[in-house]
């Protein structure tokens, strides 16, 4: 038993996996099928001749992501083209159908009932009272009524009516926000740590540094504003950046942009609330004293996985090499031109900066990001994660104010029965003026709050029904959803939906057992595209086809660690019973201050799956 538990421990540690069958019992692996293991070889190489997919194409051809979209904007259409659809990412908004109402649209001759998110990009998750005010009114106004916190720090419209997506982006845009490059195939928002603490040389260089790569890696194309902010009549054909250099006009990206998206974000190895080993490149900051003397580079890591298509994985950045902060635009750069270069543009699945440094090694890759830098790089110092904290409750902030951080379950901020958090979210905003902070785990930081106004905080959400955090279960706390049904059209399940029936059912068994007090990161995606980072919290709740989910366990809160499949094709209504044995055995057999995750880990899937089998809920 101790030997597969060894064996599951070095497949979790794995910084690159894929989809496998568990371990057979004479410890041989079986075929690739179901469960995340270590991989033996990278995903082959596609061959430079490859015809690059339709999307770079449309990239190609669209003048700095201008394309046909001023033009759709005019016509009777609620709905834009293949083109366009891909373009607009760029310009931060998806198109979606509401799969709720697909029937009723079908049935009154609308087809599909089109509408746009609409994304807000805000480096290190710094916002203002006026600003959210904004996001606000427009929800209401022209969106679904609700508004979403989501886990890059950043703010969703949903429900956006393709004849109001200029007036949304332009009044996003009237409050010193911006939706450029929120999504599409550029460098994503930038995240970092976003506790506010005053005087803390180490925290405030971390969001400097987060607004510096943000405005460095921003999209140069004249093509937003034309669109979005002039008056110029959006039909007339614009060629934007005519027969100029694309370096010129792009210094980074070029005419196409990147193979595929790019995600950064800024840790300290005592606080990893940004997930930094979950993105393309992380950079994890090394002090001494009061000062930041530079940053481990972490590069690959990615969560998207397509399930029929054994190329694809999830994978844990690597580090890659010790960095001081006068370089890191520099090597930054460097890493984004040599995946703009040598990333993958004939398939989508494997166009993430993760398989290049698969393919490659991380040897390879560090040569080649040594040549575009032109200097030779240090070796990574040895550094690990050990903490993660979700900065909510009422926290000092070393100035003689103080933050409050409230739990928003799933990031939803809405009105609804007697749970009224966007009013109150009107009432504090308006009244109050505090700056805003949003959190990886979709909270809110509410800031720089007088000593005195504390119970006005706390008045103010209980009146409008809203538990303050330290009211909040830690399952609850410490588990988010991603949107999945009805508008992500990635969705095979619910997920934002159908979570929170879960943690109440959790909850009473946890009471039960005697372990509400236990810290663990539970995160649930309406597909296996990982959204809400599921690959490595200590359970994870992907949905593989309707209604039914697959069980991975095994990571941690420190975000360090692949998990790995559990069970798989698991009903959504029984999601909780299959837990709870091993919830049982961590209670009787879990060290001393070890967490769940790390039992998991410890125990390895052929013990804990004969656990299971062996006490199973009835």
């Amino acid at each position: 038993m101790e030997a597969a538990a060894g064996r599951s421990n070095r497949m979790a540690q794995s910084r690159v996996a894929r989809y496998t069958d568990p371990p057979a019992k004479n410890g041989q692996s079986s075929p690739p099928k179901t469960r995340f293991a270590a991989m033996s070889q990278p995903p082959p190489a596609k061959s430079d001749a490859a015809k690059p997919s339709a999307v770079e194409g449309f990239k190609q051809e669209s003048h700095f992501l201008r394309g046909e979209i001023p033009e759709e904007l005019l016509d009777e259409n609620s709905f834009f083209g293949k083109g366009s659809i891909q373009l607009i990412k760029h310009h931060g908004s998806y198109q979606q159908d509401n799969r709720d109402e697909r029937k009723a649209a079908r049935e009154d001759g609308r087809g599909k009932a089109y509408s746009m998110m609409v994304r807000t990009k805000i480096p290190g998750g710094k916002f203002s009272s006026a600003q959210m005010l904004a996001e606000l009114a427009l929800c209401d106004e022209v969106g679904n009524a609700t508004l979403r916190v989501t886990t890059r720090q950043a703010l969703q419209l949903h429900g956006i009516l393709k004849k109001d997506l200029k007036k949304t982006i332009r009044r996003i845009n009237e409050v010193q926000a911006s939706t450029l490059g929120a999504c599409g195939d550029v460098n994503r928002n930038v995240m970092c740590c976003p506790a506010p603490l005053r005087g803390d040389p180490v925290h405030d260089e971390l969001q400097q540094m987060a607004d510096r790569l943000a405005e460095h890696f921003a999209p140069h194309t004249r093509a937003y504003h034309q669109i979005w902010l002039s008056e110029e009549p959006e039909g007339e054909k614009q060629l934007v950046g005519g027969d100029r250099d694309p370096f010129e006009v792009e210094p980074i990206y070029g005419a196409v942009y990147l193979p595929r998206k790019f995600k950064i974000g800024i840790a300290l190895p005592t606080d990893n609330c940004v997930d930094v080993y979950s993105q393309d490149l992380g950079l994890l900051a090394i002090e001494e004293g009061s000062t930041i003397v530079g940053y481990n580079f972490l590069v690959g890591g990615g969560f998207g996985v397509t399930p029929t298509a054994k190329k694809t994985f999830p994978a844990l950045a690597q580090p890659l090499a010790f960095v001081a902060p006068d370089a890191v635009i520099a090597v930054a750069t460097a890493i984004v031109q040599v995946q703009r270069d040598f990333g993958n543009r004939a398939d989508r699945k494997i166009a993430r900066l993760k398989y290049l440094v698969a393919d490659w090694g991380i040897e390879k890759f560090k040569a080649k990001v040594e040549e575009y830098y032109g200097k030779p790089l240090i070796d990574p110092k040895p550094l690990e994660v050990s903490q993660f904290d979700d900065h909510l409750g009422w926290c000092e902030q070393g100035d003689g104010k103080w933050f409050y951080g409230l739990n928003v379950e799933n990031g939803r901020i809405k009105d609804e029965d007697g749970f009224r958090l966007k009013t109150a979210l009107y009432e504090i905003c308006e009244s109050l003026g505090p700056p805003l902070r949003f959190t990886s785990h979709q909270a809110i930081l509410f800031t720089d709050i007088e000593e005195s106004d504390k119970p006005v905080f706390e008045e103010i959400f209980k009146r409008h029904g809203i538990s303050l955090s330290e009211d909040i279960s830690m399952v609850r706390r410490w588990s988010m959803a991603c949107p999945a049904m009805p508008t992500c059209g990635l969705a095979v399940t619910e997920s934002e939906r159908a979570l929170p029936g879960m943690m109440d059912a959790l909850e009473v068994e946890l009471k039960k057992l005697g372990l509400s007090d236990e810290i663990f990161t539970t995160r649930m995606t309406g597909c296996p595209n990982g959204c809400a980072r599921p690959y490595n919290s200590d359970i994870g709740l992907v949905g593989k086809t309707l209604g039914k989910y697959t069980i991975l366990i095994g990571g941690r809160c420190q975000g360090d660690r692949l998990n790995w499949i559990y069970k798989d094709l698991v009903p959504a209504g029984e999601v909780v019973q299959t837990l709870l044995p091993l919830f049982r055995y961590f209670k009787q057999d879990h060290k001393k201050n070890e967490s769940f995750g790390d039992f998991c880990d410890r125990k390895g899937l052929e013990n804990l799956t004969g656990w299971g089998e062996q006490n199973a809920s009835t």
